[in-house]
């Protein structure tokens, strides 16, 4: 006989003489089944012990059932998640200040640097609000088309009045203001010589009309034509650079800063249509040594004044004039430069035509000047449109950007790297940027309290929890991520203006 016992108060089980054969005996005790088998001498041979399938049911039966997550549709349009700030819900929506006083308010890092958080609404709300406010949709539409003049007023909203800032802070940074807020449009160095030029080619051609209408001589005229066109070529860059410093509006949200080269690119068109077809006729003893002085006096303020700006660009004059990095000094400086060996060449073959009394060296001289007036003319035309086209930086300036960020503790790697020189020492950089999410998460974990997020996680005991918990977390990271993009952005711009 076999006896097998339960501890702990339990019921025992005792298999005794059975005279069946091959008899199978079962019993339950306590949700535990004991299943025996015996021979035909009532011998034991095998026994079995399951739990209950009651009980293992009981426990299945608890496990709660999974649920099922809904997968993100990205061709669907999603706007009910959308944020607005308050001025484009008054705008847009008609809403007052009051009607937004009652709706969800969300803080948000200012997409400008160095700003304050902005605060923002849900769209979703104040679309409701709105509905609320004028009765339906339809109400607010002809609202809007009603109040569409006065709307114009509020076109600039608070995101514009930010970048009109920062566009102002730019250009009154250290660099500008080094030696004081440093003058800028026609107060600049640039401005200056165009404004020196303007003021010597228009008593040029005063004096030359003098002469012309004094002895009516048609080379006289010729050359009264001709400063007439230096002076209104000039008035057009100096408009150019006027136009250039006009902060950025919605129409240009990139500003203006191209003007210069347009500016300069029309002047070398009429150098080439007005200059070289008039200086044919280049003559008369009367007005060539005056000629020389005034040109001669423009052409050293522009040589001046291009040896400074290549001296703070840390370039050679050579680089720094074939850059065009300041087309309308370029265009001063090729033009008299132009003018004065004009004059030398027009003076000398009339002189020779005086001697020998053939009017051939006239006449050669004559084309000289205009294949030199028409060579200067084709320079400046194909350098401007080279800048406005988009001229890349120089390979060496490149290169020390790319060290930059490629040193920065959050950058693994740099790809697609483009630069241009969009002009007024201005550069727009681009590059792809692989960034280390562990430095980020790092970065991330060390402006929190690990003691209060071991505490948050232990009580996550439900899938909605852990979704709860990783979408705040992961929101705060690419907050955070925005950040260090204004903090790189930041270190190049100071780098960039040290050097």
């Amino acid at each position: 006989m076999i006896k097998f016992k339960r501890c702990e108060g339990n019921a025992s089980l005792a298999v005794g003489d059975d005279k069946d054969k091959n008899l199978q005996k079962q019993k339950t005790l306590d949700n535990i089944i004991v299943k025996t088998e015996t021979d035909a001498n009532n011998t034991v041979t095998k026994v079995t012990i399951e739990k209950s399938k009651q009980e293992s049911d009981t426990k299945q039966s608890v496990i709660p059932p999974k649920k099922k997550r809904l997968l993100i549709d990205f061709s669907a349009s999603y706007t009910e998640r959308n944020f607005i700030t308050p001025m484009r819900a008054m705008t847009e929506y008609l809403l007052k200040q009051t009607d937004l006083e009652t709706l969800p308010k969300v803080l948000r890092r200012s997409p400008y640097e160095s700003e304050p958080p902005i605060t923002v609404h849900y769209r979703k709300d104040v679309e409701a609000k709105a509905i609320e406010v004028w009765g339906s949709k339809e109400s607010l539409d002809k609202e809007l088309l009603r109040r569409e003049l006065d709307r114009r007023r509020y076109e600039q909203d608070v995101f514009t009045v930010k970048r009109r800032l920062r566009n102002y802070r730019r250009e009154m940074g250290h660099k500008r203001l080094k030696h004081g807020v440093e003058e800028m449009g026609l107060k600049t160095v640039s401005g200056r010589v165009v404004l020196t030029a303007i003021g010597i080619n228009g008593c040029n051609f005063l004096f030359k009309l003098c002469a012309w209408l004094y002895t009516g001589s048609h080379s006289l005229f010729s050359e009264c034509i001709h400063s007439l066109a230096d002076t209104v070529n000039q008035l057009i860059l100096a408009y150019g650079i006027h136009k250039s410093v006009q902060i950025a509006d919605p129409d240009h949200p990139y500003g203006y800063t191209n003007m210069r080269y347009v500016s300069s690119l029309i002047s070398g068109v009429g150098i080439f249509c007005v200059g070289c077809g008039l200086s044919f006729y280049h003559g008369a003893y009367f007005v060539l040594g005056g000629a020389v002085v005034s040109e001669g006096a423009t052409l050293m303020v522009a040589l001046s004044a291009i040896r400074k700006g290549a001296k703070e660009a840390h370039m050679s004059l050579y680089e720094y004039v074939m850059r065009s990095s300041d087309p309308s000094v370029n265009v001063v400086l090729f033009e008299d430069t132009a003018a004065v060996a004009g004059v030398v060449v027009a003076g000398t073959c009339m002189a020779i035509a005086q001697y020998t009394g053939s009017p051939l060296p006239d006449a050669i001289g004559c084309l000289l000047v205009g294949t030199l007036l028409g060579g200067v003319a084709s320079f400046i035309i194909l350098s401007n449109v080279g800048a406005l086209v988009g001229r890349s930086i120089p390979q060496e300036q490149l290169d020390e950007i790319n060290s930059v960020l490629e040193r920065d503790f959050m950058i693994r790697a740099i790809h697609d790297v483009k630069g241009i020189d969009i002009g007024s020492n201005l550069i727009r950089y681009k590059a792809e940027v692989d960034f280390d999410g562990r430095a980020l998460t790092r970065s991330y974990l060390e402006k929190h309290d690990l003691n209060v997020l071991l505490e948050d996680i232990k009580k996550i005991d439900t899938i909605d929890h852990v979704e709860a918990f990783l979408l705040k977390h992961g929101e705060n990271i690419v907050d955070m991520l925005g950040g260090e993009i204004d903090r790189i952005e930041l270190k190049l711009r100071v780098r960039i203006n040290m050097d």
